[in-house]
Formats: structure tokens, sequence, C-alpha cells
């Protein structure tokens, strides 16, 4: 496989909780905190959404405590930067050859489109059989439940995973708006499932080319496995 140096990131293009009409999106620091490492390790990012076009931000991830962590408020006002969020290509416009590894980031909003995508759930598939890395951090293990490999057997059954723990949804405030448990629905499917000690530590598991990030304070150690693991 040649190398080439790019990093697929994918990110929500749903902007509202569908139960409760709450607002939600990308968790911009998921994006930002990915970037900043692969950037710095001479990658290029390439940004695609399930929708392509603009990309909604979930509002909490713009609190000012939120933004101030690791940078993400430089990235916030960098408006070439943001700009690329404004015209994003669409999931299945995408070709796996082009790039080495795909991210998918987390907020709310991939609840209610990342694992409803066949073209998410085709591309992530190629991705991992032609021996390329797959990351999620977050809710973007969401992303990994309805991956079938050609084999027949899901992606994650008996692989060691992380993803957004029932109890952060609890403490987020957020158990009754989200349309299911991605830490139940892991379990189910053959996953091994773990966490942090504490809620919101950073937690990440690798199981050979597939990396997990359990929360938005963890994306910044998927990338730094991500970028190890290509060497």
């Amino acid at each position: 496989m040649p190398r080439t140096n790019r990093i697929l990131v994918i990110v929500t293009s749903s902007g509202e909780y569908e139960k409760v009409g709450y607002r939600t999106g990308l968790w911009l620091g998921e994006l930002t905190h990915f970037y900043d490492v692969a950037e710095q390790a001479g990658f290029d990012v390439t940004i695609a959404s399930i929708q392509g076009g603009p990309v909604p931000l979930d509002p909490e991830s713009l609190a000012h405590t939120v933004l101030g962590d690791l940078g993400t408020d430089k990235r916030y006002t960098d408006r070439l930067f943001m700009d690329r969020l404004k015209d994003t290509v669409a999931v299945p416009q995408v070709d796996v050859d082009d790039y080495d590894a795909i991210y998918l980031t987390g907020g709310h909003g991939v609840m209610f489109d990342f694992h409803q995508s066949e073209a998410l759930e085709t591309l992530i598939a190629r991705f991992y059989e032609t021996g390329r890395i797959v990351s999620a951090v977050c809710h973007g293990p969401c992303g990994l439940l309805d991956v079938t490999l050609s084999s027949g057997e899901p992606l994650v059954k008996g692989r060691k995973v992380t993803g957004f723990s029932w109890r952060e949804e609890e403490l987020a405030q957020r158990a009754h708006a989200v349309p299911y448990s991605l830490e139940d629905r892991l379990k189910e499917l053959g996953a091994s499932y773990s966490t942090a000690d504490k809620p919101f530590d950073v937690h990440i598991v690798e199981d050979d080319r597939l990396i997990t990030g359990q929360n938005p304070r963890s994306a910044k150690a998927v990338a730094e496995a991500v970028v190890r693991n290509l060497g």
C-alpha cells in the first residue's frame, strides 16, 4: 500500500437531537486536537461529512471553558481553518486509496447520522480491509456499529474498544436525549469495551489498526496513536 501522508476526518451533518430538538453537531475540539497533531506530524487532512457542505457545531463545544482547551480557540478564530467547515466533501465522494487512515470525530450529532450511513460503513470496511488505520473518539465509534467485514462479522466483534460511556451521558445530562447507549451497542456486538477509572479522564484503546478514544479529552491521544502507528 503506497503511503499518501493524508488522513481522512469524518464529521457529522446532523445539528439537532431528533427526540428533544436540542442543538448539537460536531464537538469542535475533537477535530482541532486531532488536526493539530496530524498537521504537526506532516500529514494533510481532508474533512468530509455525511452529506457534504456546511458542518453544524455543537454550541456546548464553543463555551469559553471548553474552547480554550489545547488551542481550540486559536482554530476557532482562524477564518481559513473554519471556512473548511463551510464546504466539506460528502462521504460517497471519497476514495480510500487517497488516505492512510480514517478518523471519526464525535459530538452527539453523529449518533443520528453515522451508523445510518451505508456509504460510511462501506468506506470504513474498505479502510480496514486494505490495511489502513481506523480511528474514532467519543461518539465517533457510532460509525463502527454497522460496519461488517467481508467475512460477515462486525468490525468490532472481539475487538478492544472504548467510546463515550453511559455514565458520561448521565453526567452530561443527555441520557434522556440520545437514541441509544453507545456503550451497550458496542458490548452487544461482541466488543471488549473499557473506560477510564473516572468519567471524562483520557482513555484510548489500541487493537491492531483499530484505535478508539473515550471522550473529547482523548482526541489528542488518539491522534498521537494514529501518527505513531503510521510511522
